[in-house]
């Protein structure tokens, strides 16, 4: 470490891919345009690079490190603030198009990991969080893996850990709301009146429809059942951060 602050370019080559993957996994499951995910990790690393000289405690490094990649998705989606639904940059019809299906972070995991049912649902069921969430989520993911520790997991959110905390345990509570909702809308054969509730759905994921289709869930005696035995979402998670 002090050698590459010192400017060693190799050390500097060794710094960066022994943290690669570490990057790789916060941004990617932060965010759900694939095209992205490169962009940020680069742009991460080039900032990190640069200020590594003024770093006072090499120690500290991997802390630091996590916090620029948090602020360079927040820098990302500051545009997608201004759309008409600012809770999902996925309801924006220029970036649905933009984005290639096929290159999907999601789909990726979906394809290369042989995940339980309840696993294969909590991937899917990413799809259905706020971009806030899905960056804390993404931090979460590896502190459950033992990668991260909740100071750090702090560090990068700027929040205090009794703030960490609680902004947890609500992304947790929104995540098994989506859990349900992926179960619900794979339910065969599927409920007549979740098929009314989501009648005119163009099929996107979104916070909106999250909530609508999660209190449908709670409301339908034939749909409540949904909630039934769901597993402990840090137990999933663990098992492939």
């Amino acid at each position: 470490m002090t050698a590459a602050r010192d400017g060693e370019q190799r050390a500097r080559d060794e710094l960066v891919t022994a943290y690669l993957p570490l990057v790789y996994n916060i941004v990617g499951r932060a965010l759900n345009r694939h095209a992205d995910v490169d962009d940020v990790v680069q742009e991460t690393f080039i900032r990190a690079l640069d200020g590594l000289p003024a770093l006072r405690d090499p120690d500290s490094f991997r802390s630091w490190l996590v916090t620029i990649a948090v602020n360079e998705i927040r820098r990302l989606r500051r545009p997608d603030q201004h759309n008409a639904h600012p809770a999902d940059p996925l309801d924006d019809p220029v970036a649905r198009d933009a984005a290639d299906p096929g290159a999907d972070f999601v789909d990726l995991t979906l394809l290369h990991l042989d995940l339980a049912d309840q696993r294969r649902e909590t991937v899917e069921a990413t799809r259905w969080l706020e971009p806030d969430d899905r960056t804390l989520l993404s931090l979460w993911w590896l502190e459950a893996a033992g990668r991260l520790t909740r100071a750090e997991v702090a560090t990068a959110l700027e929040l205090s850990p009794q703030h960490t905390a609680v902004r947890i345990q609500r992304m947790k509570a929104q995540l098994d709301a989506a859990r349900v909702v992926v179960r619900a809308l794979a339910a065969v054969p599927s409920c007549d009146g979740l098929r009314q509730t989501v009648g005119v759905w163009d099929g996107v994921p979104s916070a909106l429809w999250r909530k609508r289709i999660a209190r449908h869930a709670r409301e339908c005696v034939r749909c409540t059942g949904h909630w039934n035995r769901l597993a402990p979402a840090e137990g999933l998670l663990a098992g492939f951060a």
